[in-house]
């Protein structure tokens, strides 16, 4: 993938740098694979915003993407390499031999009419998936599962991977791209290679603008509020914000909010800090 840099035309192209998608192979989703995705823009169930910054943005459609891999034994051909706006890696269609269709996030290296596979007899090359008893050691995997069949929910973003470092009976190490080294069970599924895309992180968008197509609103620093509108708010000019620095909710900034006894953490060997947290899995 590569990067497209921009003339300064104008005050919304200068230092612009974009994704040049001409190795997608089509804009248009697989309409048995697509859904209706509501726009909440950030509020609960009854209308009060929850989560501010969020609004706007073009319509999309939801692609749905199989994040569980269950078709073992039965081959897939890609058809096609495509855009999905719902996240920043991209996606891969799949047509199986039993005539079936599914998306899969699309790792690198993987281009149109190769063939994948999912199960214990499946080869280790990129976008097969396996259990992680089935890997060797030393594999570079993504969108691992935490839970056995649940589906995978680490690994999923653009560029990312993470390694099989160890498997000590029904548990295997993980080094997580965060740094984090994590046990997770030998049955859970996992894909081989490296999330393709890696050119995301270095986009500069230019201009407010297509921030707001994404969805995404402005944010107003909170010592510029009043103080009805925010713990920092008030003051004649530049005030600073006399106290310890608060979120908009009014809780101190800083604060660590992971619960500290989160049935999880015992499957924390090491933070991504380095620190030591735990040294078996119970």
């Amino acid at each position: 993938m590569a990067l497209k840099k921009y003339k300064a035309n104008t005050p919304g192209a200068r230092g612009t740098i974009l994704l040049d998608r001409t190795d997608l192979t089509t804009d248009k989703p697989e309409k048995s694979l697509v859904s209706k995705l509501r726009k909440n823009t950030g509020r609960n169930n009854s209308g009060k915003i929850t989560c501010r910054h969020k609004g706007g943005g073009n319509k999309k459609k939801y692609r749905k993407i199989d994040f569980k891999r269950k078709k073992f034994g039965i081959k897939a051909t890609v058809k096609s390499i495509e855009y999905d706006p719902n996240r920043n890696v991209h996606i891969a269609l799949l047509v199986y031999q039993d005539g079936e269709k599914s998306y899969i996030l699309c790792p690198k290296g993987l281009s149109i009419g190769a063939t994948v596979e999912s199960g214990p007899e499946a080869e280790i090359q990129a976008g097969n998936a396996m259990a992680l008893r089935d890997m060797p050691l030393g594999s570079i995997v993504h969108n691992i599962e935490l839970t056995p069949g649940k589906g995978a929910q680490m690994v999923r973003s653009a560029g990312n991977s993470a390694q099989l470092l160890a498997k000590e009976g029904e548990m295997a190490t993980l080094r997580l791209p965060s740094g984090e080294m994590r046990r997770v069970k030998v049955d859970c599924m996992a894909t081989i290679g490296e999330l393709g895309n890696s050119d995301w992180k270095n986009i500069v968008w230019g201009k407010a603008g297509r921030r707001r197509k994404l969805g995404i609103k402005p944010t107003v620093r909170g010592s510029v509020m009043n103080p009805v509108d925010h713990p920092h708010g008030g003051g004649e000019g530049r005030a600073p914000i006399g106290g310890i620095p608060k979120s908009f909710t009014g809780k101190r900034l800083g604060r660590k909010t992971r619960k500290p006894k989160k049935h999880s953490s015992k499957y924390i060997i090491t933070n991504r800090k380095g620190k030591k947290v735990s040294s078996q899995a119970s």
